[in-house]
């Protein structure tokens, strides 16, 4: 195959899968292509540039320091060529076209599904294709345009990202139902100070919160038993390991009466966490996000009546 002379999107398209997925295979079908189709056009990228950008062992492949470069550009190219397509569009059909959401896991199963439901009914040229992540990956994906928006707990101080505040969400104890205090209606600060509690893991802004918690109430954060998920967490608060703070969209949907678990509510304090929409400034469909972000304040305010509106 004769080398083009000019550098092409689909070049840099498969420099990125690369990237990405470190395996030429799994990379070619990630963007639709045979693997020697691949392996050509990285190669001729390497040889228009006179750079080897990738380097190539029994362990699979990587890019090299020279290919990292490339594909930081690229991304950024490949960006404006999707905002190209998306703003043609959104020009011909409003909200339509293809989103790739990003969400954590915390929020998305409990809040998504009304949305979701709206967007088909009135949207139906849209495609949104819905990924679950641990908060502080899912930034870092939006940044190397893995997502094109994402729901996120708090608002990032990078100056590349946008954000459109949704609603606060309360925060409620979850006691084990044979817990001492599980017979009390409300739960007090000092109730609180010398308990163990349980947490999700680092990559999620829910477990800065929750440390920030214990060290106002003077509780211990067990750094041995950080959940993965709020249904570990709550399994093992069940089993007494210690107490935690559950979102109330996951209290909503998944605490029953009967449980092994109790909810309480602290006295005198509201407990609250922030979720928003964030998106690249440099991306081409602000006005389909803060759209987006619409829907989701009129399904929280409508469905969830805990939830309070900002933005």
């Amino acid at each position: 195959m004769a080398t083009d002379p000019f550098l092409t999107l689909k070049q840099l398209q498969c420099l990125l899968a690369v990237e990405e997925t470190s395996h030429f295979r799994q990379a070619a079908e990630r963007i639709g292509i045979t693997q020697p189709s691949l392996s050509a056009q990285i190669q001729n990228l390497e040889s228009l540039l006179g750079l080897q950008l990738v380097e190539r062992s029994r362990g699979g492949v990587a890019l090299t320091p020279a290919g990292r470069e490339v594909a930081g550009h690229a991304g950024r190219i490949t960006d404006e060529v999707q905002n190209i397509m998306d703003f043609s569009a959104g020009a011909r059909h409003g909200l339509s076209g293809t989103i790739r959401l990003g969400t954590s896991p915390t929020v998305g199963p409990y809040l998504l599904p009304g949305v979701v439901a709206a967007l088909h009914k009135n949207h139906a040229g849209l495609n949104l294709y819905i990924r679950e992540g641990a908060t502080r990956d899912l930034e870092f994906e939006l940044s190397r345009g893995i997502h094109d928006v994402i729901l996120t707990q708090q608002a990032s101080d990078n100056p590349d990202f946008m954000t459109a505040p949704l609603f606060r969400e309360p925060l409620y104890v979850a006691l084990a139902a044979d817990h001492p205090l599980a017979g009390n209606e409300t739960l007090a600060p000092e109730d609180l100070k010398g308990m163990d509690v349980l947490s999700l893991n680092p990559h999620y802004h829910l477990h800065d919160q929750v440390m920030r918690l214990c060290e106002t109430f003077g509780a211990r954060l067990s750094r041995d038993y950080e959940g993965t998920s709020l249904d570990a967490l709550r399994q093992m608060v069940g089993m007494g390991m210690g107490l935690s703070f559950l979102p109330a969209l996951y209290v909503q949907s998944e605490i029953r009466t009967r449980s092994e678990v109790v909810i309480k509510r602290m006295k005198g304090r509201s407990l609250t966490r922030s979720l928003a929409l964030m998106w690249r400034k440099r991306a081409g469909r602000g006005e389909a996000y803060l759209r987006i972000a619409d829907i989701i304040r009129d399904i929280a305010s409508r469905k969830h009546k805990d939830l309070t509106l900002i933005g």
